[in-house]
C-alpha cells in the first residue's frame, strides 16, 4: 500500500492544465510521490501541444485564454486520451456540459487527493482494459510475431534490426492510434535518440515492407497503416 491507503497503479503521464501555478504544482509534488509522471501547462493553448503525450488530462476549465469546454471537445475529436475536468463549476449542468463535451470524469473543486486517484484509477481502467499480451499480429499480408521477433511479408522473412522491430511492434500494436514522435523515441530509444535517428529508422523500415505502412501524421507522429493496395509493397 503506498501512504495514505492508496493503492498502488502504474505510472502514467499525467498533463495538468491549470492556471493557477501554485494549486498546479502541488498537485503535481502529489502525483509524483505516486510514481506518475507529470507535465503542467496554464493555457488552452499550451493543452492542445501537449495533450498528444499524455496518458491522462486534467482538465481546469477556467483558462486564461481558451474556453475549457472548447479544449475538451478539441482534444475529444483528436484522439482517445482521457480527460478529466477538474474545476470550481461545481453545478449540475456544468457537470452536464463538461461530459458533453466528452469529458471521461468531472470533478468540482475543492477535492480529496484520494477521491482523484480513485477516479483517474476508474479512468484508466476505462481508457486501457486488461488484455493479454498479443504475441502474434496479422495485417493482411504483414505478420509480427513478437515471441521469435520476426517479420514476414506475403510469406517472406523480413530482416529487422532490434529497434526497426520495436517500433514496428508498437505502431501495429495501436492500429488507430497516433503515436506520438516523442512517446516512440522514449519507448523504443530511452534516452539516447535523436529525432534523425527515428526517421532514419522509418525509413529503413519503409524500404523493407513498403512505405503505405507507417503512416507519417505531421506535426504528430506516426500511425501503422491500412493494408497497402496490391503492387504498392516492395517484392
Amino acid at each position: 500500500m503506498l501512504p495514505g491507503g492508496l493503492i498502488p497503479s502504474v505510472s502514467w503521464r499525467v498533463l495538468i492544465v491549470e492556471s493557477d501555478l501554485s494549486d498546479a504544482e502541488t498537485l503535481a509534488g502529489a502525483l509524483r510521490r505516486h510514481s506518475h509522471e507529470v507535465d503542467i501547462v496554464a493555457t488552452g493553448s499550451g493543452a492542445l501541444r501537449a495533450y498528444p503525450d499524455a496518458d491522462l488530462v486534467l482538465l481546469d476549465l477556467e483558462l486564461p485564454d481558451l474556453d475549457g469546454l472548447e479544449v475538451c471537445r478539441a482534444i475529444r475529436a483528436a484522439g482517445e486520451v482521457p480527460v478529466i475536468a477538474v474545476t470550481a463549476r461545481g453545478s449540475e449542468l456544468d457537470c452536464v456540459l463538461g461530459l458533453q463535451a466528452g469529458a471521461d470524469d468531472y470533478l468540482p473543486k475543492p477535492y480529496g487527493f484520494r477521491e482523484l486517484m480513485a477516479r483517474m484509477e476508474a479512468v484508466m481502467r476505462r481508457a486501457r482494459p486488461a488484455h493479454p499480451p498479443v504475441n502474434v499480429i496479422i495485417s493482411g499480408p504483414l505478420r509480427i510475431d513478437a515471441g521469435t521477433r520476426q517479420v514476414s511479408l506475403r510469406g517472406r522473412h523480413i530482416e529487422t534490426t532490434r529497434k526497426e522491430f520495436d517500433m514496428l511492434h508498437l505502431l501495429a500494436s495501436h492500429p488507430e492510434t497516433v503515436i506520438p514522435r516523442k512517446r516512440l523515441m522514449q519507448q523504443v530509444w530511452g534516452d539516447s535518440w535523436s529525432r534523425r535517428t527515428v526517421d532514419t529508422h522509418v525509413s529503413t523500415l519503409r524500404n523493407k515492407i513498403g512505405a503505405d505502412w507507417i503512416i507519417t501524421v505531421r506535426g504528430v507522429g506516426f500511425r501503422f497503416g491500412p493494408e497497402p493496395q496490391a503492387g504498392t509493397a516492395p517484392e
